[in-house]
């Protein structure tokens, strides 16, 4: 007779991911996506994964699910997340730039890939010199700026653990494809200056905040849910089966695409009144409720 740890090694053996139920039956679990997007969701508000949530995602991806790491942070910027998750051994998905850019974390593979047409670059560079906003893109592990950084950019480059670089001649020198642009601006004249990008640049790019003082310049018709459709598409694989959790504005077309939408207790508003289920905040291990409620229950 088996026991209880060599049936379970046998039927993960046989179908890779499942469970025993309490008659010690196999019972094959379909594969589901967990989506998480990283700050204000994945981490705490000291930028932290907690022991519990670390603890509750390595229980579901030893039971064969998958987790996407879904943000509008550059790719270097979440390298600290995959390694403290060990996806790069246990399997994942690193979703970057808001979604133009999906990299596989085993072999470190670009899957999906979008890229911001240069030609726009000028009409940006004049509106955000016009309006006072910061302006950034990123090259390699350099997070490369139009003007001297204010408060916005310094926290966008701090948060990635990435260094500044300030160009003078910031049109010809970005000759390199890139993946976004990000304007920054205080949180009171921001949504006004996002309603002006949409209407000036909306039929070249994908134009909206991840943050109140982030303005986001994406490839046209580039999201989260977006990007994510194609690359499920390509895999097989039903939203049904998709679970994506978010606070920002930027997480709201993710969370309408999933299965099932999960707002964090300390998303925007709007991100609330998107989501099917809206559980504890970052710092109160919200994702534990998550995962328990949709994955191991």
């Amino acid at each position: 007779m088996q026991n209880e740890k060599e049936k379970e090694a046998t039927a993960k053996q046989l179908f890779g991911f499942d469970f025993i139920n309490a008659e010690g039956i196999f019972c094959i679990m379909a594969e589901k996506i967990l989506v998480l997007d990283i700050d204000g969701t994945l981490t705490n508000s000291k930028k932290q994964i907690t022991t519990p949530t670390k603890q509750a995602i390595d229980e579901i991806i030893e039971r064969g699910h998958k987790v996407i790491l879904a943000s509008g942070r550059p790719t270097p910027g979440m390298r600290r997340y995959e390694r403290e998750l060990e996806l790069s051994k246990k399997g994942g998905y690193l979703l970057s730039y808001n979604g133009a850019r999906i990299i596989e974390c085993k072999t470190n593979e670009v899957v999906y890939q979008q890229i911001l047409p240069l030609d726009i670059l000028p009409g940006i560079y004049e509106f955000a010199k016009k309006n006072h906003c910061g302006l950034i893109t990123y090259l390699h592990e350099t997070v490369i700026s139009a003007f001297e950084p204010d408060e916005y950019v310094e926290l966008e480059a701090r948060i990635n653990g990435l260094p500044i670089r300030v160009v003078e001649d910031f049109i010809p020198f970005v000759n390199f494809d890139i993946n976004k642009c990000l304007l920054t601006a205080p949180v009171n004249v921001a949504p006004q200056l996002e309603m002006e990008l949409c209407e000036a640049f909306g039929s070249y790019a994908s134009i909206y905040r991840s943050e109140p003082f982030f303005i986001e310049v994406m490839p046209q018709n580039v999201d989260k849910a977006s990007s994510l459709d194609k690359m499920f598409t390509q895999m097989g694989i039903s939203k049904e089966n998709v679970v994506c959790c978010g606070d920002g504005f930027n997480d709201i077309s993710m969370i309408r695409y999933a299965g099932v939408g999960v707002a964090m207790g300390n998303a925007q508003p709007q991100v609330k009144e998107a989501a099917d289920y809206i559980c504890p905040t970052n710092d109160e291990d919200g994702l534990v409720d998550v995962i328990q409620k949709y994955f191991l229950d």
